[in-house]
C-alpha cells in the first residue's frame, strides 16, 4: 500500500498507517507466548510485517503464512559486531526459516574508524547473498545515529545505497536515542529515493510522531506500540466523521 502524496492526517487511514509499521518483538526477556500473540496482532492489524528475533522467525513464518503480513527479523543485532561472514550466515538462515525481510545492524565501530571499505564489503556481501537466496527479499540496514555524527550517517547512506540494500534505518531501539525528524530528513536527503528507502525506529509510539516521521521522509516505522497508534487513528478519524456534538 502506497503512501499518498501529500502526507496528513487528513491523507492518512487507519490501513495505510498499519502498512507502513513493521511491529517489533525484539525485546530479549520476550517470552513464545508473547511472540505468539504479537503476531495475530500483526495478522488482525495488517501491519506491513513483524520483526522478531532470529530464534522466532519459524514461530512467525508458521503464524503469518497467507495473511499478508510479512515475517522480518534483525541480524547482527543490536551491538552490529558480528563479522561479515557471520552476519551472512544469520540471514541465509533467516531466510531460510521464512523470513523476507532482514534489518541488519552495521559496523559502527567501524565506520566511525573510517573503515568504509569494510562496511561496505559487509553490507554487499549480505545484500548479495540474501538477494541471491531470495531475490525478493528486503535488506534494511541500521546505523544507530544516536552514536554517529552527521558525516558518519552520510557516509553509511553513500555506502548503503552503493551496496545495493533496500533501506536506511535510523536505529535498534536499544542505544543511547531513537528515530529523529533531522536524521531521518538527513538520511531522505542523502539517499536516491527511487533506489533507497527510509526506515524510522525507535521511541515512536505515538500517532502524531509518526506522521512526522513519515513527513519527514520514512515510509516504513518501526514500533511496538502498534495497536496505541492504529486504535488512536481509528478513534479519531471516527471523531471526524461523526461531527461535533452538542
Amino acid at each position: 500500500m502506497s503512501l499518498p502524496a501529500e502526507i496528513s492526517f487528513e491523507t492518512l487511514t487507519p490501513e495505510i498507517v498499519a502498512k507502513t509499521i513493521d511491529h517489533a518483538l525484539l525485546r530479549p526477556d520476550m517470552t513464545i507466548d508473547e511472540v505468539v500473540a504479537g503476531c495475530k496482532l500483526c495478522a488482525e492489524y495488517q501491519t506491513a510485517s513483524v520483526c522478531v528475533k532470529p530464534c522466532d522467525v519459524k514461530i512467525a513464518a508458521e503464524i503469518l503464512k497467507g495473511t499478508g503480513v510479512d515475517v522480518g527479523t534483525v541480524i547482527g543485532f543490536p551491538h552490529g559486531n558480528s563479522p561479515a561472514n557471520v552476519k551472512v550466515f544469520e540471514a541465509l538462515q533467516a531466510l531460510e526459516d521464512g523470513a523476507v525481510e532482514l534489518d541488519m545492524v552495521l559496523n559502527i565501530g567501524y565506520l566511525k574508524s573510517g573503515r568504509l571499505d569494510k562496511v561496505l564489503d559487509e553490507i554487499s556481501q549480505l545484500t548479495s547473498a540474501a538477494k541471491a537466496k531470495l531475490p525478493t527479499c528486503c535488506v534494511k540496514v541500521i546505523f544507530e545515529c544516536s552514536l554517529l555524527t552527521d558525516d558518519e550517517k552520510i557516509a553509511a547512506c553513500k555506502l548503503v545505497e552503493e551496496a545495493g540494500a533496500d533501506y536506511v534505518k535510523t536505529s535498534t531501539g536499544f542505544s543511547t536515542g531513537g528515530a529523529t525528524v533531522a536524521d531521518l530528513k538527513l538520511m531522505r536527503a542523502n539517499t536516491n529515493p527511487s533506489m533507497v528507502h527510509v526506515k524510522a525506529s525507535g521511541g515512536i509510539r505515538t500517532l502524531d510522531y509518526l506522521i512526522e516521521c513519515l513527513q519527514a521522509g520514512a515510509d516504513r516505522i518501526g514500533a511496538s506500540a502498534t495497536a496505541a497508534i492504529v486504535d488512536d487513528m481509528c478513534a479519531r478519524k471516527a471523531a471526524c466523521l461523526s461531527g461535533p456534538t452538542h
